[in-house]
């Protein structure tokens, strides 16, 4: 199995890994696995690194299904708020389709899309926008929208949000770095400024 890449980054070629890349490569291109993932995007990406390559894979598996303070409707609408603050069109365009799937509203996604004002969602997806929105704009939350936040999702919701923003913000500043497009069957559905 081989792959095209979509970025500034070339392929690896799984016959350049050693024992625990071709492990790495293997894990991630086996759609019988639950770490599956096609090796464009993140994985393109680690596999340059590839004894970070599962590792990585794990902890990014275990936030977007295992974390308890947040339901997967929450989850998604983090990822997509962290994708839209960094104008991150593969995560956008990857995830649009997750989140509404998990329960996210059309309204709050078009909320997040074209920046509008929070009224008229709801008080935690509220909370998850408003927080996102300042922590990556402004680079700090004031204490405010920290409590705010708190009321809303529990501490526990609060700390799982952003460890959610942190990860998808490495993602968003990798694929920046690395120039990461679309695939060619992709439609982009983020639109940038």
């Amino acid at each position: 199995m081989s792959y095209t890449s979509v970025s500034r980054l070339p392929a690896v070629k799984r016959e350049d890994l050693d024992e625990n890349g071709k492990k790495a490569w293997d894990t991630v291109s086996d759609p019988s696995h639950r770490l599956y993932a096609k090796l464009m995007g993140p994985p393109g990406f680690w596999l340059h690194i590839p004894d970070l390559l599962l590792p990585v894979r794990e902890i990014n598996w275990y936030l977007r299904r295992k974390l308890d303070g947040l339901g997967p409707d929450l989850r998604e609408l983090a990822t997509l708020v962290t994708a839209r603050e960094h104008e991150s069109q593969y995560e956008w365009t990857a995830h649009e389709p997750h989140a509404l799937k998990a329960g996210v509203s059309p309204a709050a996604v078009d909320v997040i899309k074209h920046r509008k004002p929070v009224a008229g969602v709801g008080e935690k997806e509220a909370a998850v926008i408003e927080f996102g929105r300042q922590l990556f704009r402004e680079k700090k939350v004031t204490d405010d929208t920290w409590d705010r936040a708190v009321k809303a999702l529990g501490q526990k919701g609060v700390v799982h949000m952003v460890a959610l923003f942190s990860n998808y913000a490495m993602t968003a500043t990798i694929f920046h770095a690395i120039g990461q497009r679309l695939r060619p069957e992709q439609t982009p559905l983020l639109p940038l400024d």
